[in-house]
């Protein structure tokens, strides 16, 4: 594989990812739900350390850091949000994002399957691999499974939701 293929991989690549991460970020804005919400806050870092790994690997063949490859438009969430029940408010939402993460892995694997840099291949074999993690995330929260990351205490009441901007004065 030539230098100049190599960077146009990893350019594209780290592209896309970051229009995963932005448009992320845009659904933890609107996702209210604490469990769902939290669901994002940890894709959203692991999705910032995948983006790190492209910019050194960028960085060392001497190319800038690429603009998202396009702008995703988060789903409406439903208007009247219904009490006791988020995942029915948000499962647009989610369920895109586990749409969108499906076809960022289905789309990236056989460019990478081609790719002979095994430093760089390997790195894109994790990220696409932890990207069909969150998608199997987002896919469990569509379907209302609350305990995404992990169960709460026994009897822990649920309440409250997340606000979509955080405090500043």
């Amino acid at each position: 594989m030539q230098q100049n293929e190599l960077q146009q991989i990893l350019t594209d690549f780290a592209a896309d990812r970051l229009a995963l991460l932005e448009r992320h970020e845009a659904g933890a804005r609107v996702v209210s739900h604490y469990d769902f919400n939290n669901t994002y806050q940890y894709v959203i870092s692991r999705e910032e350390t995948h983006l790190t790994w492209l910019q050194s690997a960028l960085a060392e063949l001497g190319v800038a850091p690429p603009k998202a490859s396009s702008t995703m438009a988060v789903p409406a969430a439903a208007a009247k949000r219904v009490k006791g029940d988020g995942a029915t408010a948000f499962r647009d939402i989610l369920e895109d994002d586990a749409r969108t993460l499906g076809e960022f892995v289905k789309g990236w694997r056989p460019r990478m399957a081609a790719m002979t840099h095994a430093r760089h291949r390997i790195m894109l074999d994790v990220v696409l691999g932890e990207s069909r993690e969150h998608q199997r995330l987002f896919e469990q929260a569509a379907a209302g499974f609350e305990d995404v990351l992990g169960r709460r205490t026994a009897d822990a009441v649920r309440r409250g939701s997340v606000l979509p901007a955080r405090w500043m004065e």
